[in-house]
């Protein structure tokens, strides 16, 4: 039991580390991810409105009750940003040896082990919503 708490929390922590990281490279414009977002059509703007999303993200998957949420809209955007590296710039952006792929694959792997680590709690609340009366 203790094994898989402390495991439940490295996953936590590597999915909100990742987010938390590449927040500071957003909020500070740096010349990749100018490129990156510019590529995409999206500029400043979609930028800041990425980065408080990834922040929330990372908040909802430290904070004990809100795991679940902030898994699944980790796992949702980590999906976005490996489908934008596939179509759209391949693995490796401005010589970073994919770097930046490899971390969005990581991210949406904890986000996807957290949401395993509580798939029980996830069905209870699904049967809750939609439970047939």
């Amino acid at each position: 039991m203790k094994i898989e708490i402390v495991t439940f929390w490295i996953f936590k922590l590597i999915a909100a580390g990742i987010l938390l990281h590449t927040l500071f490279f957003k909020f500070f414009a740096i010349k990749e991810n100018v490129y990156i977002f510019s590529a995409l059509g999206i500029e400043m703007d979609g930028i800041i409105c990425l980065s408080l999303l990834e922040l929330l993200i990372a908040i909802l998957i430290l904070i004990p009750t809100t795991t679940i949420s902030g898994a699944i809209l980790g796992s949702i955007m980590m999906i976005g940003a490996i489908i934008s590296h596939l179509w759209v710039f391949g693995i490796e952006i401005q010589n970073d040896n994919g770097f930046l792929f490899v971390r969005a694959v990581i991210t949406l792997i904890c986000c996807q082990r957290l949401l395993f680590f509580t798939k029980n709690k996830l069905f209870e609340i699904l049967k809750l919503r939609y439970a047939c009366y």
